[in-house]
Parts: C-alpha cells; sequence; structure tokens
C-alpha cells in the first residue's frame, strides 16, 4: 500500500511540475500551451466551462502514468536514487514525442474548440518540455519515497 501511496504522489508532483511548466510556456506566449482548457474542453466541447474537468483529466492521468513510470523505473534494477530522475527524464522524453505526435495527428484537427485545432511545433514543442519535467518529478518521488513495485525485466 506505501508503494501505491508514493506513486500516486509521485503522480501528483510529476503533474505539477508539468502544469507549471505549461502555465510557464503559455503566460509568456511562446505557446498556445493550456492543456487544461484544452484536455476539458474535449469534454464540454466549449473554452469557458473547461478548466474544472480539464484538471480532473489532467491530474487523473497523471496519476494513472505514474504507475508504468514507477515500473519502469524500477524494473530497470538501477537502485541508485540519483538514477531515478534521469530515469523519468527519459520516460519523459518517450511519453513527450508520442503524445505531442498523437495531439498533432489525432487530436488537433478534431478538437472541438477552434483555438486548439492548430496547435504547430510550438506547442508539440511545449508539451515535450513538459512531459520531460513530469518525468523528473516522478523520478524524483520514486526515489525519494522508496517505490518499489518488485518488478525486474
Amino acid at each position: 500500500m506505501q508503494d501505491v501511496l508514493g506513486t500516486i504522489v509521485a503522480g501528483l508532483v510529476g503533474t505539477v511540475l508539468m502544469t507549471l511548466v505549461l502555465t510557464f510556456i503559455h503566460t509568456a506566449g511562446w505557446a498556445n500551451a493550456d492543456m487544461i482548457r484544452a484536455l476539458g474542453s474535449l469534454v464540454t466541447r466549449r473554452y469557458e466551462n473547461s478548466v474544472l474537468p480539464g484538471l480532473a483529466i489532467h491530474f487523473s492521468a497523471g496519476i494513472v502514468f505514474a504507475f508504468p513510470y514507477a515500473i519502469l523505473m524500477r524494473g530497470t534494477g538501477v537502485d541508485h536514487g540519483l538514477a531515478m530522475p534521469g530515469l523519468g527524464v527519459l520516460l519523459g522524453l518517450f511519453h513527450g514525442v508520442v503524445m505531442s505526435y498523437a495531439m498533432l495527428a489525432m487530436v488537433a484537427e478534431t478538437h472541438p474548440v477552434e483555438r486548439f485545432r492548430d496547435p504547430g511545433f510550438e506547442v508539440a514543442a511545449a508539451h515535450l518540455v513538459a512531459h520531460i519535467a513530469y518525468g523528473l518529478g516522478v523520478g524524483a518521488m520514486v526515489a525519494l519515497l522508496g517505490v518499489d513495485f518488485g518488478i525486474r525485466f
């Protein structure tokens, strides 16, 4: 049970870091990186009432994805605590590439809110960096909290 709770905390920390990165990028005007509203408006089909559903989806996904991250990081057999954030960064890089491609190839064209239909390279790059931050946060917390499901590859 301790590993499950630790993984939930890791997912929350990673998601907070990811959200901070996306918020910074969006606020700075570098890209339309408002993922909370983009996710929420997939459900509500409107921009105006998309924050709460977006937060729920974003944080739920952050918790769910923390489990494969933790299992993959510990499954390598690497036991050095400082290596976990590095492995998290690598997983975040991979995850970010996959999600950026999925966003550009599948979601953008059919998004119900026009402002999210043409994400472009800047948005994909923002999501890539944000996923790396997520992996860093999850990896650091997995190491710090000693999360280990005992699965080795």
